[in-house]
């Protein structure tokens, strides 16, 4: 987001027109910036045979999937239903990896109908997959590198407390089951985690991958998730893609060398594919001051962007309805009965009732992981494609929040 002819804009659509037209709150994306996202990952990697799947759990509306297919991104789906709606917005079956945790094995089942790339993180549920398909379909598995690395404790998946994949340390129990139920094998994933910085740590996770890899000899794929850093914070720093796809290439080429033939190096980013491309717009309802703070009461708050109080995460806020006059320290709180701070002791320009705050950053993990707590609707969503703004999700309505509720009578 940018500031333009004294406005906040994307590709020349000011932001305060957008919040008159739609009303506020309100979810804005930045497709140009999309897709310059998928295209600097591409680049990175453009000296090996890369496949980028796209984590469809950061931001899933059906626009947004179909702007990464335009793009050439295929998809990671994390739930049946994330793999129907990739399936409906385009995706053919061989660009899904279905990649569960803790579902029933009718799901599975459910998945392998459709058609989509299994992956499996558990020796149960790999032992059930090989009794009900042998060698006849294709599958993955998601190991547990124990790597403690990510921003936040909840988005660290590769430690070895983690929930996620299986441990490395049972790979000799993983090659029986392979071998008792005949499995094809195709690919190896590992996902340490979330807002990586450093290149040293996918390294680390290579270097897992490959030797586990040397085990597998039917191999077409090596995932290594996904992780990479964007920045939040004035002054922050983000994952050196370049750095990163030089290094791993490098590593990646020299182990295909070793393994024997050209493999397929894929990795499922999210956040640095739609976190900076998102804003969400929301109106000053209030201007609270007590002995201690002075506070800004928006319309929204943990009901639209849980992030801040669930990971602690930053979110830059700007007041773009004043671009002049003093700055004062406020504490921007949501209107949900939670304590639902999304910024405290910022510096903005001073906010008056019915001020319009951008808080930026807000593409990932967004609206996906919105609901309607306290019985509050959920925001509208448009895109800013090719310089035109498109509502590609309509405002809830109170009519939606009784849809599925069934009278009884009482």
């Amino acid at each position: 987001m940018e500031i333009k002819d004294q406005n906040y804009q994307i590709q020349g659509i000011g932001l305060t027109d957008l919040a008159k037209e739609y009303g506020t709150p309100l979810y804005v994306y930045d497709g140009q910036k999309i897709q310059g996202q998928v295209k600097q990952l591409q680049d990175a990697f453009s000296t090996v045979k890369l496949k980028i799947k796209y984590a469809t759990k950061a931001l899933s509306n059906i626009n947004i999937l179909k702007l990464m297919k335009k793009s050439g991104t295929g998809v990671d789906a994390v739930s049946i239903e994330e793999v129907k709606l990739c399936l409906h917005a385009g995706f053919s079956p061989d660009e899904i990896m279905y990649t569960p945790n803790g579902v029933s094995f009718e799901e599975i089942k459910e998945a392998v109908g459709l058609g989509v790339m299994i992956n499996i993180d558990n020796i149960p549920m790999l032992e059930h997959f090989g009794t009900e398909y042998g060698s006849s379909i294709p599958v993955c598995i998601r190991l547990n590198p124990h790597i403690l690395a990510g921003g936040n404790a909840k988005i660290s998946v590769g430690h070895i407390d983690s929930k996620f994949g299986i441990s490395i340390l049972q790979l000799k129990h993983v090659h029986k089951v392979v071998e008792a139920y005949e499995l094809d094998i195709t690919g190896l994933h590992v996902h340490t985690g979330s807002d990586i910085l450093d290149a040293d740590v996918f390294l680390k996770g290579a270097e897992i991958l490959f030797d586990a890899a040397r085990e597998f000899k039917g191999l077409k794929f090596l995932d290594f998730g996904g992780g990479f850093k964007v920045a939040y914070k004035p002054g922050d720093i983000s994952t050196d893609i370049k750095d990163v796809g030089k290094r791993v290439s490098e590593a990646f080429k020299n182990f295909c060398k070793e393994y024997g033939r050209e493999l397929e190096i894929w990795f499922e980013p999210g956040k640095f594919l739609v976190s900076e491309a998102g804003t969400l717009l929301t109106k000053a309802n209030v201007i609270k001051s007590t002995p201690a703070s002075t506070f800004v009461g928006v319309d929204t708050g943990l009901n639209h962007l849980i992030r801040p109080m669930m990971y602690d995460a930053y979110h830059s806020v700007a007041n773009i309805s004043r671009l002049e006059g003093p700055e004062r320290v406020y504490t921007i709180v949501g209107y949900i009965c939670e304590t639902d701070t999304i910024a405290a002791d910022r510096k903005l320009k001073e906010v008056q009732e019915g001020d319009i705050l951008a808080i930026k950053n807000a593409g990932a993990y967004g609206f996906s992981m919105a609901s309607n707590y306290n019985s509050r609707l959920r925001p509208a969503e448009v895109l800013i494609l090719d310089g035109k703004a498109h509502l590609i999700r309509k405002r809830e309505s109170f009519d939606d929040i009784l849809k599925h509720q069934v009278d009884i009578g009482i």
